[in-house]
């Protein structure tokens, strides 16, 4: 027998061991669930959030966002959250919120409002939104395989520098 599995033939290391590795991994998960900085912040006057935007010769990067969504969460973990605190700027609209947001024509309105205005219906989804609002890149709806996120994501922000 290998060396590996003799020390699980031990009653007293299977089970201290087994208790501690869960409790580990129990841990471990919480601790991911729970990792800082893996917010955006919610859009609160469009107007001046493109102009900041803009003034980096970017896109304004909008997460439309649901309470709840695990392929968001994701998302923001995984690539926006980072990229915002790097310096793009990146703010989250919540469908089904009743947040006020100032739109591009200067009007007050809600998430909820805004989403249905941008025919949204899948969450998460980005858009890439140059002068005046107007979109400057294919939106990116749903949820797209981990591995190839990214390099879609960087493509969109490569259209929508070139738009502006």
């Amino acid at each position: 027998m290998s060396p590996v599995f003799s020390l699980f033939d031990k009653p007293m290391w299977r089970r201290r061991d087994c208790l501690a590795i869960a409790g580990l991994a129990l841990n471990s998960g919480s601790v991911w669930a729970q990792r800082p900085g893996a917010t955006l912040p919610a859009a609160q006057s469009l107007p001046d959030e493109l102009a900041r935007a803009l003034q980096n010769k970017q896109p304004l990067v909008v997460m439309v966002s649901l309470e709840g969504c695990v392929f968001c969460r994701q998302a923001r973990q995984s690539h926006l959250s980072p990229m915002h605190r790097a310096g793009t700027v990146i703010v989250q609209v919540d469908m089904r919120s009743s947040q006020a947001v100032l739109d591009f024509n200067g009007k007050l309105t809600t998430h909820d409002q805004l989403t249905r205005a941008w025919k949204i219906a899948v969450a998460p989804t980005l858009l890439f939104l140059g002068v005046g609002g107007k979109e400057v890149a294919e939106r990116m709806e749903g949820a797209y395989l981990p591995d190839f996120y990214g390099p879609y994501l960087d493509e969109r922000l490569v259209t929508g520098r070139k738009m502006l």
